[in-house]
Protein backbone atom coordinates (compact mmCIF):
# COMPACT_ATOMS: atom_id res chain seq x y z
CA UNK A 1 0.00 0.00 0.00
CA UNK A 2 1.46 3.36 -1.02
CA UNK A 3 2.10 5.94 1.67
CA UNK A 4 -0.51 8.59 2.34
CA UNK A 5 2.01 10.79 4.12
CA UNK A 6 5.75 11.24 3.74
CA UNK A 7 7.49 13.23 6.49
CA UNK A 8 10.72 15.01 5.60
CA UNK A 9 13.39 14.82 8.31
CA UNK A 10 16.77 16.62 8.00
CA UNK A 11 19.57 14.08 7.90
CA UNK A 12 21.83 16.26 10.05
CA UNK A 13 19.36 16.48 12.95
CA UNK A 14 19.76 13.25 14.96
CA UNK A 15 17.24 14.43 17.56
CA UNK A 16 14.59 14.55 14.82
CA UNK A 17 15.64 11.24 13.29
CA UNK A 18 15.33 9.47 16.64
CA UNK A 19 11.63 10.36 16.84
CA UNK A 20 10.77 10.13 13.14
CA UNK A 21 9.36 6.61 13.03
CA UNK A 22 6.96 7.24 15.89
CA UNK A 23 5.28 10.34 14.51
CA UNK A 24 2.50 8.58 12.62
CA UNK A 25 3.76 9.06 9.06
CA UNK A 26 3.29 6.24 6.58
CA UNK A 27 6.76 7.07 5.32
CA UNK A 28 9.81 9.08 6.36
CA UNK A 29 12.13 10.86 3.94
CA UNK A 30 15.62 11.33 5.35
CA UNK A 31 16.65 14.51 3.60
CA UNK A 32 20.21 14.98 2.36
CA UNK A 33 19.19 17.80 0.01
CA UNK A 34 17.37 21.08 0.72
CA UNK A 35 17.23 20.64 4.50
CA UNK A 36 21.02 20.38 4.77
CA UNK A 37 23.50 23.23 4.26
CA UNK A 38 26.13 22.59 1.60
CA UNK A 39 29.01 22.51 4.09
CA UNK A 40 27.21 19.84 6.16
CA UNK A 41 26.47 17.37 3.36
CA UNK A 42 29.16 14.85 4.29
CA UNK A 43 28.24 15.04 7.98
CA UNK A 44 24.56 14.54 7.13
CA UNK A 45 25.37 11.56 4.93
CA UNK A 46 27.33 9.90 7.72
CA UNK A 47 24.64 10.64 10.29
CA UNK A 48 21.90 9.26 8.05
CA UNK A 49 23.86 6.07 7.40
CA UNK A 50 24.46 5.58 11.11
CA UNK A 51 20.78 6.06 11.97
CA UNK A 52 19.57 3.85 9.12
CA UNK A 53 21.95 1.11 10.17
CA UNK A 54 20.40 0.90 13.62
CA UNK A 55 16.64 1.17 13.10
CA UNK A 56 13.82 -1.34 13.01
CA UNK A 57 11.37 0.34 10.67
CA UNK A 58 8.49 -2.17 10.81
CA UNK A 59 5.75 -1.03 8.42
CA UNK A 60 6.97 2.53 7.96
CA UNK A 61 8.49 3.33 4.58
CA UNK A 62 11.95 4.88 4.90
CA UNK A 63 13.29 6.82 1.93
CA UNK A 64 16.39 8.98 1.46
CA UNK A 65 16.32 12.10 -0.69
CA UNK A 66 19.63 12.40 -2.50
CA UNK A 67 21.13 15.49 -4.05
CA UNK A 68 21.00 16.23 -7.77
CA UNK A 69 24.38 18.02 -7.86
CA UNK A 70 27.95 16.81 -7.36
CA UNK A 71 26.92 15.04 -4.14
CA UNK A 72 24.64 12.63 -5.99
CA UNK A 73 27.09 9.77 -6.43
CA UNK A 74 28.41 9.91 -2.86
CA UNK A 75 24.86 10.03 -1.50
CA UNK A 76 23.72 7.00 -3.48
CA UNK A 77 26.81 4.93 -2.74
CA UNK A 78 26.44 5.62 0.99
CA UNK A 79 22.76 4.58 1.04
CA UNK A 80 22.40 1.77 -1.47
CA UNK A 81 23.32 -1.11 0.84
CA UNK A 82 21.20 0.03 3.80
CA UNK A 83 17.70 -1.14 4.74
CA UNK A 84 15.71 1.58 3.00
CA UNK A 85 12.54 1.54 0.93
CA UNK A 86 14.41 3.41 -1.78
CA UNK A 87 15.72 6.80 -2.83
CA UNK A 88 13.99 10.06 -3.65
CA UNK A 89 15.60 11.64 -6.71
CA UNK A 90 15.58 15.40 -6.12
CA UNK A 91 14.97 17.71 -9.10
CA UNK A 92 14.29 14.60 -11.15
CA UNK A 93 14.93 14.56 -14.88
CA UNK A 94 15.57 11.49 -17.05
CA UNK A 95 19.36 11.82 -16.78
CA UNK A 96 19.64 11.83 -13.00
CA UNK A 97 16.96 9.16 -12.61
CA UNK A 98 19.03 6.96 -14.91
CA UNK A 99 22.23 7.83 -13.04
CA UNK A 100 20.77 6.91 -9.64
CA UNK A 101 19.26 3.71 -11.05
CA UNK A 102 22.63 2.72 -12.50
CA UNK A 103 24.36 3.25 -9.15
CA UNK A 104 21.65 1.48 -7.13
CA UNK A 105 19.86 -0.91 -9.51
CA UNK A 106 18.18 -2.85 -6.72
CA UNK A 107 16.50 0.15 -5.07
CA UNK A 108 13.10 1.65 -5.83
CA UNK A 109 13.06 5.33 -6.80
CA UNK A 110 10.63 8.16 -6.22
CA UNK A 111 11.07 10.82 -8.90
CA UNK A 112 10.50 14.30 -7.48
CA UNK A 113 9.21 16.56 -10.26
CA UNK A 114 10.22 20.13 -9.44
CA UNK A 115 11.42 21.67 -12.71
CA UNK A 116 10.02 22.45 -16.13
CA UNK A 117 12.20 19.76 -17.68
CA UNK A 118 11.03 17.27 -15.08
CA UNK A 119 7.41 18.17 -15.79
CA UNK A 120 7.86 17.76 -19.54
CA UNK A 121 9.51 14.36 -19.10
CA UNK A 122 7.27 13.08 -16.30
CA UNK A 123 5.83 10.31 -18.53
CA UNK A 124 9.30 9.03 -19.42
CA UNK A 125 10.40 9.01 -15.78
CA UNK A 126 7.20 7.30 -14.65
CA UNK A 127 7.88 4.56 -17.19
CA UNK A 128 11.41 3.92 -15.90
CA UNK A 129 11.68 0.41 -14.45
CA UNK A 130 13.11 1.64 -11.13
CA UNK A 131 10.56 4.39 -10.53
CA UNK A 132 7.66 3.29 -8.34
CA UNK A 133 5.99 6.66 -7.80
CA UNK A 134 6.14 10.32 -8.79
CA UNK A 135 6.22 13.25 -6.40
CA UNK A 136 5.68 16.96 -6.99
CA UNK A 137 7.72 19.80 -5.51
CA UNK A 138 5.97 23.06 -6.22
CA UNK A 139 8.36 25.51 -4.54
CA UNK A 140 11.14 25.18 -7.11
CA UNK A 141 8.73 24.44 -9.95
CA UNK A 142 6.60 27.46 -9.13
CA UNK A 143 9.64 29.72 -9.07
CA UNK A 144 10.76 28.43 -12.46
CA UNK A 145 7.31 28.77 -14.01
CA UNK A 146 6.55 32.07 -12.22
CA UNK A 147 3.34 30.64 -10.72
CA UNK A 148 1.89 31.94 -7.47
CA UNK A 149 2.12 28.98 -5.06
CA UNK A 150 -1.40 29.74 -3.77
CA UNK A 151 -3.03 29.87 -7.22
CA UNK A 152 -4.68 26.45 -7.47
CA UNK A 153 -6.28 27.24 -10.81
CA UNK A 154 -2.89 27.76 -12.44
CA UNK A 155 -1.45 24.63 -10.80
CA UNK A 156 -4.25 22.34 -11.96
CA UNK A 157 -2.93 21.53 -15.48
CA UNK A 158 0.61 20.87 -14.22
CA UNK A 159 -0.64 18.58 -11.48
CA UNK A 160 -2.84 16.81 -14.01
CA UNK A 161 0.21 16.04 -16.16
CA UNK A 162 1.90 14.25 -13.27
CA UNK A 163 -1.28 12.39 -12.37
CA UNK A 164 -1.76 11.24 -15.96
CA UNK A 165 1.89 10.23 -16.30
CA UNK A 166 1.51 8.10 -13.17
CA UNK A 167 -1.70 6.47 -14.34
CA UNK A 168 -0.33 5.76 -17.81
CA UNK A 169 2.67 3.99 -16.27
CA UNK A 170 0.51 2.00 -13.87
CA UNK A 171 1.89 3.79 -10.82
CA UNK A 172 -0.06 4.80 -7.70
CA UNK A 173 -1.40 8.33 -7.42
CA UNK A 174 1.55 10.71 -7.01
CA UNK A 175 2.64 12.40 -3.79
CA UNK A 176 1.51 16.02 -3.55
CA UNK A 177 3.65 18.99 -2.52
CA UNK A 178 4.35 20.20 1.00
CA UNK A 179 2.46 23.01 2.68
CA UNK A 180 5.04 25.29 4.28
CA UNK A 181 2.54 26.85 6.71
CA UNK A 182 2.35 23.99 9.20
CA UNK A 183 0.27 26.02 11.65
CA UNK A 184 -2.73 26.52 9.34
CA UNK A 185 -4.28 23.06 9.47
CA UNK A 186 -7.58 24.23 7.98
CA UNK A 187 -5.80 25.37 4.83
CA UNK A 188 -3.84 22.12 4.83
CA UNK A 189 -7.06 20.12 5.01
CA UNK A 190 -8.76 21.96 2.14
CA UNK A 191 -5.62 21.88 -0.01
CA UNK A 192 -5.06 18.18 0.64
CA UNK A 193 -8.68 17.37 -0.19
CA UNK A 194 -8.20 19.25 -3.47
CA UNK A 195 -5.12 17.16 -4.25
CA UNK A 196 -7.04 13.97 -3.52
CA UNK A 197 -9.81 14.99 -5.89
CA UNK A 198 -7.19 15.81 -8.54
CA UNK A 199 -5.88 12.24 -8.42
CA UNK A 200 -3.03 12.39 -5.90
CA UNK A 201 -2.56 9.49 -3.52
CA UNK A 202 -0.62 11.18 -0.72
CA UNK A 203 1.18 14.32 0.37
CA UNK A 204 4.59 15.30 1.68
CA UNK A 205 4.80 16.92 5.10
CA UNK A 206 7.43 19.07 6.78
CA UNK A 207 6.04 18.92 10.33
CA UNK A 208 4.49 16.13 12.41
CA UNK A 209 1.43 18.30 13.12
CA UNK A 210 0.42 17.89 9.47
CA UNK A 211 0.34 14.11 9.48
CA UNK A 212 -3.05 13.49 11.06
CA UNK A 213 -4.79 15.78 8.56
CA UNK A 214 -3.05 14.28 5.54
CA UNK A 215 -3.58 10.68 6.65
CA UNK A 216 -7.26 11.31 7.34
CA UNK A 217 -7.81 12.94 3.95
CA UNK A 218 -6.36 9.99 2.07
CA UNK A 219 -8.20 7.39 4.17
CA UNK A 220 -11.68 6.39 2.92
CA UNK A 221 -14.58 6.98 5.29
CA UNK A 222 -16.46 4.08 6.86
CA UNK A 223 -19.33 4.78 4.45
CA UNK A 224 -17.04 4.67 1.43
CA UNK A 225 -15.51 1.39 2.59
CA UNK A 226 -18.94 -0.14 3.21
CA UNK A 227 -20.12 0.87 -0.26
CA UNK A 228 -16.97 -0.56 -1.83
CA UNK A 229 -17.42 -3.83 0.06
CA UNK A 230 -21.00 -4.00 -1.22
CA UNK A 231 -19.79 -3.54 -4.80
CA UNK A 232 -17.27 -6.35 -4.38
CA UNK A 233 -19.90 -8.62 -2.85
CA UNK A 234 -22.28 -8.01 -5.76
CA UNK A 235 -19.46 -8.60 -8.23
CA UNK A 236 -18.43 -11.90 -6.64
CA UNK A 237 -22.05 -13.13 -6.61
CA UNK A 238 -22.40 -12.20 -10.27
CA UNK A 239 -19.28 -14.20 -11.11
CA UNK A 240 -20.65 -17.20 -9.23
CA UNK A 241 -23.91 -17.13 -11.17
CA UNK A 242 -22.19 -16.49 -14.50
CA UNK A 243 -24.00 -13.23 -15.24
CA UNK A 244 -22.23 -10.43 -17.04
CA UNK A 245 -24.40 -7.65 -15.66
CA UNK A 246 -23.63 -6.15 -12.24
CA UNK A 247 -25.26 -3.06 -10.72
CA UNK A 248 -24.46 -1.33 -7.44
CA UNK A 249 -26.92 -0.30 -4.72
CA UNK A 250 -27.77 2.84 -6.72
CA UNK A 251 -28.58 0.96 -9.90
CA UNK A 252 -25.37 1.96 -11.68
CA UNK A 253 -23.49 -0.46 -13.90
CA UNK A 254 -20.35 -1.96 -12.41
CA UNK A 255 -17.40 -2.76 -14.66
CA UNK A 256 -13.85 -3.94 -13.97
CA UNK A 257 -12.60 -0.37 -13.42
CA UNK A 258 -15.23 0.18 -10.70
CA UNK A 259 -14.28 -3.12 -9.10
CA UNK A 260 -10.61 -2.17 -9.11
CA UNK A 261 -11.37 1.14 -7.38
CA UNK A 262 -13.55 -0.69 -4.85
CA UNK A 263 -10.70 -3.07 -4.01
CA UNK A 264 -8.32 -0.13 -3.55
CA UNK A 265 -10.83 1.65 -1.31
CA UNK A 266 -11.27 -1.38 0.92
CA UNK A 267 -7.50 -1.87 1.18
CA UNK A 268 -6.93 1.78 2.10
CA UNK A 269 -9.70 1.63 4.70
CA UNK A 270 -8.06 -1.34 6.43
CA UNK A 271 -4.83 0.47 7.31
Amino acid sequence: MSARSLLYVPADRPEFLEKALGRGADGVVVDLEDAVAHERKAEARAGAAEWLGGIERADTEVWVRVNADDHLEADVLAMRDLDVSGLVVAKAVPDNVAAVAALAPDLALLALVESAVGLLFAPEMAAHESVTRLMVGEADLGAELAIDPTDDEMWAPHRARVVMASAAAGLPGPVGPVSTDFRDLDALASGTERLRRQGFGGRSCIHPSQLEVVNATFTPSDEEVAEAEDVLSRYEKALETGTGVVVDAHGRMVDEAVVRIARETVAKGRR
